[in-house]
């Protein structure tokens, strides 16, 4: 057997391929001892040849087909590419491709699917429940769990529809072999999945230390510093790398950087999909077609370049674990890689907020449970038009919630929700015991970068390796390494690049979900607004910091915004046909802020200030509102206009947009009165909903 899979293995990589340690050893467990396995290697060890190689070998045993669950299916192309050189037939079914569904299915029943790769969520997606499970029940040959610390509370990103893998544990019938596998797993992670996984797993731990990577910490507190660190020092890795950011706008920003200094540099996200193709830059980085890909966490997991010879982190990661998982991307097939982490100012503030989003509210899941306690069944914008929550919150807690079997789904062409008999009750103790160890982890994240000794071992050390040791690579090893200090000049080019960006304002064309009648939630053209600016994202490195002080601080804002301002308005933006007035978004709270920035400005214009708008009674800070229903809903109902409105553009200016229904209903009304084409401008854009990766 040992000889046959050899040859297959080679079949896949190479003619001069071997197993490395640990590889035939997993293979051997699952295969001919049909035993629970947990594997914990390092990135890059070779994971997914395990259990594409024990498939093989299985279902040449006349084995069942293997379901293989994992959140990486989108990064998964190469493997499976690897995987039909060996004659192994792999089908997803996903989100993605519902065009394949069908393929897949048929492929099922008719024994011609060797291997089927799902995401967790499909566990309790009603088409797969009725038509694959039970196609499947009974004779799956191998059960594989990628990623298997997403299992565990414990686990850096831990999800919870991963907690119905263990029902479907429990179903499968004696002697199936398991296979679990991860990169970042320590101690009690592994403990807990191996109360997940149930008695008599194996665990194979193999070394952690990435003997190809040298890693060095750097603190530069302004985001100027280290664009201009960047700049000086990005010239001397040699191939190709990924410069991590914490934000979707840092990618942005630092991408745009890049490329006016002379890099081949594109930004990654999980933003919409007509922003940026994702599948098409992951293969233009694999053909190296682009140097330094400038990404969130959104490329994460699974994702594999052997040749990447740098990971730069441009903010500092939540955890070691969160650390060691990417900028392990780098060195898998070159002999020298680097792991820089870079830190400043605002790393604190994003993580906390991270820590606080967490898990959901115990008021806001009484919130749902009390709604759907009111009806027979909700969607999920109904759901959203009735409690005061974020969309990707109310995701999260209904996903929790049916774990616990307090929320249940019906199918009418969509999900319907209901509430269940069964009583709940928060687990608040592991919830305040998950949001310790985050705060921990950030802690150890914060000694990290700080560390005298070799950095290799604080990362082994910390994800439990079992030899940990001094790696003699490191910055801190070798007593040298990438300078620490930046050229003045280079800094002062950054500062104003970071002055000089102006974000955009996209115009809304649809009302969300309960405002108005279906057949009337398009918003007319002539009533829509043309697109805006803002001057900056707030609290950045640009002027946002002088718009956060001026607004919670000074109670004015800066001559300095008004003048950058018309500069973006004037020589940027251009605006067509140019605004003839002005006029502000109103506040009770703070009444003179906003219109005595707006007066100024449209002094500097030479246009009217025309106080048009007017609150009608006292509403609730529009940053409380937490989805597009009830944003919308707070404007409509508390601001009116007032005398006449001029028939010619106009810009509507504000301090701060969120979510943009301020903006967005001002702007209709402003058009039901008769005004002409609504420009929004804001001083700055909240970066909180671009946090997310």
């Amino acid at each position: 057997m040992f000889a046959k899979a050899e040859g297959l293995l080679r079949a896949m990589i190479g003619d001069q391929a071997n197993f490395r340690p640990g590889q035939w050893e997993a293979i051997e467990t699952i295969v001919s001892k049909k035993q629970r396995v947990l594997v914990v290697q390092r990135t890059g060890w070779g994971k997914s040849l395990v259990y594409f190689l024990a498939t093989k070998l299985l279902r040449d045993q006349g084995s069942g087909p293997t379901l293989l669950i994992s959140p990486l299916l989108s990064l998964m192309r190469n493997q499976i590419d690897m995987a039909n050189k060996i004659g192994i037939q792999a089908f997803m079914i996903n989100s993605a491709n519902r065009q394949e569904w069908e393929v897949a299915e048929a492929a099922l029943s008719e024994n011609k699917c060797d291997i089927l790769l799902i995401s967790p969520e499909r566990l309790n997606n009603e088409r797969f429940q009725k038509s694959v499970l039970p196609e499947m029940a009974g004779r799956v040959g191998l059960f594989v769990v990628d990623e298997a610390h997403c299992i565990s509370d414990w686990g850096h990103d831990f999800r919870p529809d991963y907690r119905r893998i263990v029902r479907i544990l429990q179903m499968l019938p004696k002697g199936v072999p398991v296979l679990g596998t991860t990169a970042t797993a320590n101690d009690r992670v592994i403990d807990d999945i191996q109360h997940q996984l149930g008695e008599g797993l194996i665990i194979l731990h193999g070394a952690l230390d990435r003997e190809t990577l040298r890693l060095q910490c750097i603190r530069l507190a302004k985001q100027s510093e280290r664009m201009a660190w960047l700049v000086e020092n990005l010239p001397k890795f040699h191939g190709s790398g990924i410069i991590y950011c914490l934000t979707v706008p840092d990618t942005q920003r630092v991408t745009e950087w890049l490329k006016r200094n002379g890099f081949n540099a594109e930004a990654y996200h999980a933003g919409n999909d007509t922003e940026i193709d994702r599948p098409a830059l992951e293969q233009a980085f694999i053909n190296n077609e682009i140097q330094v890909l400038v990404a969130t966490v959104a490329l994460g997991m699974g994702y594999d370049k052997p040749d990447i010879s740098f990971v730069i982190h441009f903010q500092r990661p939540g955890s070691v674990i969160a650390y060691y998982q990417q900028v392990g991307r780098a060195g898998r097939a070159v002999d020298r890689a680097y792991g820089i982490l870079l830190s400043g100012t605002e790393d604190d503030e994003i993580q906390d907020y991270f820590i606080d989003t967490a898990f959901p509210s115990i008021q806001s899941m009484r919130e749902i449970l009390d709604a759907l306690g009111r009806h027979e069944t909700l969607s999920f914008d109904e759901l959203l038009s009735k409690v005061n929550i974020a969309r990707g919150v109310l995701e999260k807690a209904l996903k929790l919630l049916e774990v616990d079997g307090a929320v249940g789904t019906a199918y009418d062409g969509k999900p319907l929700y209901f509430r269940t008999p069964n009583p709940w009750q928060p687990d608040t103790e592991r919830i305040e015991r998950v949001l310790a160890l985050r705060r921990a982890e950030k802690s150890q994240m914060q000694s990290y970068l700080d560390h005298n000794g070799c950095l290799m071992e604080y990362l082994l050390r910390a994800l439990d390796d079992p030899q940990p040791k001094p790696c003699g690579r490191c910055a801190n090893c070798r007593g040298k390494g990438l300078s620490r200090t930046v050229s003045h000049n280079l800094v002062i080019q950054a500062e104003n690049f970071l002055k000089g960006i102006s974000i955009p304002i996209q115009p809304r064309k649809r009302w969300p979900f309960g405002l108005f009648p279906e057949q009337k939630r398009v918003i007319p053209p002539e009533l829509q607004n043309c697109p805006g600016r803002s001057l900056c994202y707030y609290g950045d490195a640009g002027w946002g910091k002088l718009v956060r002080s001026g607004k919670y601080s000074d109670g004015h804002f800066a001559d300095e915004l008004v003048e950058a301002s018309l500069r973006l308005i004037l020589h940027q933006w251009k605006p067509g046909p140019s605004p003839s007035w002005l006029t502000a978004i109103p506040s009770r709270r703070h009444p003179d802020l906003v219109s005595d920035f707006a007066k100024r400005l449209a002094s500097k214009l030479g246009i009217p200030f025309l106080p048009v708008l007017v609150r009608t009674e006292e509403a609730p800070e529009q940053k409380t509102m937490q989805n597009s229903t009830m944003q919308a809903r707070n404007v409509l109902r508390t601001l009116s206009v007032i005398g006449n409105v001029p028939s010619k553009p106009v810009l509507l200016v504000d301090d701060i947009i969120d979510s943009g229904w301020t903006m967005t209903t001002t702007g209709f009304l402003l058009r039901s009165h008769g005004s002409g084409e609504v420009y929004p401008f804001t001083l700055a854009q909240a970066s909180g909903r671009n946090i997310n990766p």
